[in-house]
Parts: C-alpha cells; sequence; structure tokens
C-alpha cells in the first residue's frame, strides 16, 4: 500500500457526497486523494515521512470554489486603493480620498472603490466632480461604486481622458450632466471606460503585487478554485491571462483559474484561447458577456418600468437580437456561456435566448448561467431546469446595500422574488455560490451564512425568509455546484479518492453551531493541488 504525504484526521469532515458530515480520515499523495474512509485512523498510509493532521471537531471540507469574481481587479480594489464603503456622506468621501492621496504623488491616480449614495446618512450633497477638485485638483481620481457600474471622478480625470460637456455617449454609457449640461463627474456602465482605460495600465511590477497578494489572499480564505469572469468594457485593460500563465509556468499558481472573456463574435480569439489555455490549473472555459445593469443605477433591465422612474425599464447591453445572435453562434461552437442578469427581463431574456440556441442547435449538456439574477418572473423559475441552466448566485448581495433601494425601485410585488436562492435551487437542482469579489469581499463564510440566514443589510431583518437554504446544500453549492459549473465536477468539489486534493480545514463545527455564529468561522488549512498553501500556527500536528 502507498503511504501518504498527508493524512488528515478529523470527527467532522463533510465529503460534499453525503449531506451529514462523518468521521474518519483523508489520504493524499501526490496531488490526489487516495484514501477517503469512515471510522478509521489511516495508519496504514503512515509512512516516515507522512505529515499527520488530527483536527478532531473542526470541519474537513472540499476546498471553495468562487463561481464569480474579478481577480486582478479585485486585488486591486482590496489592496491598492482605498476602501469608500464605510463613509457615510461625500464628506467622508473625500477625505478619505485626501488622506489616501498624501501616500502618492503629484499626478499618480488615487482609485477607490465601495461607495454608496444610498446607503449614506448623508445624502444633502450628491457626487460631484467639484467637491473632489476642492481637495485633490491635480492628480486623478476615479471612484468605483460598490456594485461596479458606475463611477465618481474628478476634473483632473476628465481631462486627462478628454471629456468635455461636448462629448457623446458611448453605447450603454452615460456621462452625466446636471440641469446646467456641465459635467457632475459620475459616469456610468461603458461610459466609466473612458476614464479607467487610463487608470488602470499599470506596469509589470504592479501586476506582479496584485497576483500575489490575490493568491495570499485566496489561500488565507479557503479558495482553491475561482472563475474569472469577464468585468466589463470599462475594466477590461486589467485583465491578462499570459501572465497568469507566467505564473503557471513559475509553479507559482496556488489557486485553479478557470477563464471566461467577453463573448463579443470573435469566435476565432477565443477559440485560439481555448487551445491556449488548457492545463489543471489554468483553464478557459467559456465566454461572458452582460445583458444589463444593476436596480440602483436604473440600468438592470425589467420587464415592467421601475416603480420611481415610469418612464424607464432600464435597457440592455446589446439589442436583444445581437445576443440572441451570439448565443446562437458560441453555442454551435460548443462554448459554454454566462450571462450577468440582474432585472426580471434580462433573466428572461437570457433563458430565451438559451432557448433559441437549443432549438436551433439541439440540446446537449451545455451548462450555461445566468449570473446574480436579483428579480426573477416566478414562471421563470422553472425554466432553469427545463433548459439546464446554471443560477450563479452571490448571497451576500442581499446585504450589500439597504433593501429599501431595491423595493422603493422593483415595487412591492416583486419583493418576494428579489434575490432568489431555495427556489432556483429547488428548480434547477444545482447552485452555484461566488461573491462577484471585488464587490463583495472573497470570503466563502461570509456567502454561507448569508444563504444560511438572509440577513439584510440592517442585520435586523431576514429578507424572504423562504429562500433560505439548509447549510449543506450552501456549502455544495460553494464546492461540487461550483465545480459542476466548469464542467471539473469529475475531478473537484467532493472528497472523494481519485479526485484532486484541494481541501480546506475550519476551526468550527458549521453543522454544530448556531446559524448566526457562521460569521465567526476561520480558515485553518488550505490544500491545494496536494500542497499546504495556508496554515495557521496553531494547528494540530502530530508525527
Amino acid at each position: 500500500m502507498n503511504t501518504a504525504d498527508i493524512l488528515l484526521r478529523g470527527n467532522v469532515i463533510f465529503t460534499g457526497v453525503e449531506d451529514e458530515p462523518m468521521s474518519g480520515f483523508i489520504a493524499i499523495k501526490d496531488n490526489q486523494i487516495t484514501a477517503v474512509e469512515k471510522d478509521g485512523n489511516g495508519d496504514q498510509y503512515i509512512g516516515t515521512s507522512t505529515k499527520v493532521y488530527d483536527f478532531k471537531n473542526q470541519l474537513i471540507m472540499p476546498g471553495f470554489h468562487d463561481a464569480h469574481l474579478h481577480l486582478m481587479l479585485g486585488s486591486l480594489f482590496t489592496d491598492f486603493s482605498i476602501d469608500l464603503s464605510t463613509a457615510t456622506s461625500s464628506e467622508e468621501v473625500v477625505q478619505k480620498v485626501k488622506e489616501f492621496s498624501r501616500s502618492k504623488d503629484d499626478g499618480e491616480w488615487i482609485i477607490g472603490n465601495g461607495w454608496d449614495e444610498g446607503s449614506w446618512e448623508d445624502v444633502s450633497v450628491p457626487p460631484n466632480r467639484k467637491i473632489l477638485d476642492r481637495h485633490v485638483p491635480d492628480s486623478p481620481v476615479i471612484l468605483f461604486h460598490a456594485e461596479g457600474h458606475y463611477a465618481w471622478v474628478n476634473s483632473k480625470a476628465l481631462e486627462i481622458a478628454n471629456i468635455t460637456r461636448e462629448t457623446s455617449n458611448p453605447p450603454y454609457g452615460d456621462i452625466q450632466k446636471d440641469d446646467n449640461g456641465e459635467l457632475t463627474g459620475v459616469l456610468l456602465e461603458t461610459a466609466v471606460s473612458l476614464v479607467s482605460d487610463k487608470a488602470l495600465l499599470f506596469p509589470r511590477e504592479r501586476q506582479y503585487e496584485l497576483m500575489e497578494s490575490f493568491l495570499k489572499h485566496a489561500a488565507k480564505c479557503g479558495v482553491t478554485s475561482v472563475n474569472d469572469l469577464y468585468a466589463s468594457r470599462a475594466l477590461a485593460g486589467i485583465e491578462d491571462y499570459e501572465f497568469y500563465k507566467e505564473f503557471e509556468d513559475q509553479e507559482n499558481l496556488t489557486v485553479r483559474v478557470h477563464l471566461y472573456p467577453a463573448l463579443d463574435g470573435d469566435f476565432e480569439r477565443v477559440k485560439n484561447l481555448r487551445k491556449r489555455y488548457n492545463s489543471q490549473k489554468l483553464k478557459f472555459t467559456g465566454l461572458k458577456q452582460f445583458i444589463d445593469g444593476v436596480i440602483t443605477g436604473y440600468t438592470a433591465f425589467m420587464l415592467d418600468p421601475y416603480k420611481d422612474r415610469p418612464e424607464t425599464k432600464g435597457e440592455t447591453a446589446f439589442s436583444p437580437g445581437q445576443i440572441k445572435k451570439w448565443v446562437v453562434e458560441a453555442d454551435k461552437e460548443g462554448f459554454q456561456i454566462r450571462f450577468h442578469a440582474i432585472g426580471d427581463g434580462a433573466v428572461r431574456l437570457g433563458l430565451d435566448a438559451f432557448e433559441e440556441a437549443q432549438n436551433i442547435n439541439g440540446n446537449r449538456d451545455s451548462r450555461h448561467a445566468l449570473e446574480h439574477i436579483e428579480v426573477i418572473h416566478p414562471e421563470d423559475i422553472k425554466r432553469f431546469e427545463t433548459l439546464g441552466v446554471i443560477p450563479s448566485i452571490q448571497p451576500s448581495h442581499l446585504a450589500l446595500m439597504p433593501s429599501e433601494n431595491h423595493t422603493s425601485r422593483i415595487g412591492e410585488e416583486k419583493d418576494k422574488y428579489a434575490y432568489t436562492c431555495k427556489s432556483l435551487y429547488e428548480a434547477a437542482g444545482n447552485l452555484a455560490f461566488g461573491t462577484d469579489f471585488p464587490i463583495s469581499p472573497l470570503d466563502p463564510i461570509k456567502e454561507i451564512y448569508y444563504a444560511v440566514n438572509r440577513m439584510d443589510y440592517s442585520g435586523t431583518r431576514v429578507w424572504n425568509e423562504q429562500e433560505r437554504i439548509p447549510l449543506a446544500s450552501a456549502l455544495k453549492a460553494y464546492t461540487s455546484g461550483a465545480a459542476h459549473s466548469v464542467f471539473r465536477d469529475h475531478e473537484l468539489g467532493t472528497l472523494e479518492p481519485g479526485k484532486l486534493a484541494d481541501i480546506v480545514v475550519l476551526d468550527k463545527d458549521l453543522f454544530s453551531i448556531p446559524a448566526e455564529k457562521i460569521r465567526e468561522t476561520k480558515v485553518l488549512m488550505t490544500i491545494m493541488n496536494g500542497d499546504v498553501v495556508f496554515e495557521e500556527k496553531y494547528t494540530l500536528l502530530s508525527n
């Protein structure tokens, strides 16, 4: 019998095959799980060089797989920009920007993220470039909104981007102006790219810093696989797949990265990417595009007019005809497609496009997915199973900002179909969980907490209690469900012999603590591809 490199013992092992944890052990050799046995101690797998860990009542489970994030952008926003999520007014935002600017050279870009006017206590002074100009006139400033679909910039940034009051709006973008036609400094959707294309041009040294920071952060969070999705035209400049490959070639890639470039009709380009990136750690997996925007910006596409702006239903990023054409063509070429779809109109359009492709190209195991699904018409829920579409959800988004920011716009009658989770799980038979990092922190525990508890932004109200899901289902959505969404459930997502050794150990048994205590859980160890990539100093180790 081959001896193990690593042996993990524990009383609480969640394999993901069953809904309940077991007591036993896991043996790892090279990069694979070689044995998973109940009620044994695994002594027969111990050799002179075997590392033996006994985690007793601490939870051992498959590594977390974030089904939706933006890798480099997330690292930028986490470690190299100003966090504005706690600001309660435009003045507080400006003070944070002013303080941050002191550490920068004159003329250097100042980047921030996370502000949300709808969450401010003082909304008497809305975002405007002139507020920033008073304190930071000489360095360009770009501050991304909490949902990432609009930005607030100062006059210096507008000058560098050559944006004037005469500049035309780009398709599916808005350069906001006041009643006098003056630029406010707020840019929506694709208009953000007019500035971000300048702001996000980084030297190679900074790219390395961003990547190294992300890998360290992911390991500490227990994240062993991610889906790196196209982040919009405004943020495309920060994506560099060949740079990822450098990390893989140097054996420094400690998370599996699944690539999703833009669905834009250029199929020769993505066919080449599919051939180029096809390893166990760096894999082209599909295509991603936007159907709509966000509810707070009135750019999410709805079936009915917004309650507080009855003149609009929002709009689609591309015409429905163009979206359906791309889907049919991509599906014919065997590509998986993921769509950002937040409004109920966008969700329906995405399902319609997938249905049309199925009718034209025939039925296959396409595993197309819709991302976010913040509002859905009840008649569309059952279509996920019919069409084999995967709901890809970020549970913590329901607490990203006050619930009134949504309900005041979509209306009371749609409220019970906001951030649907359990209904989609029961209809589709699976879910894939993620964070949309950096829109939410790269913290799987937080997502599990919100999936199980559904506490809103206030922390005092359960939003749509009927959409809670059981703990085991939430864990599966973050492991085997996400693995299924990238066609890798045969090698990832559960703890079974023959599967790749991606494992996380938590300091608490989630199955025995109150649900409201889940957020207090920490990661003790992360194993990716058979290697320990993160380990707390107090981890128990025996020889």
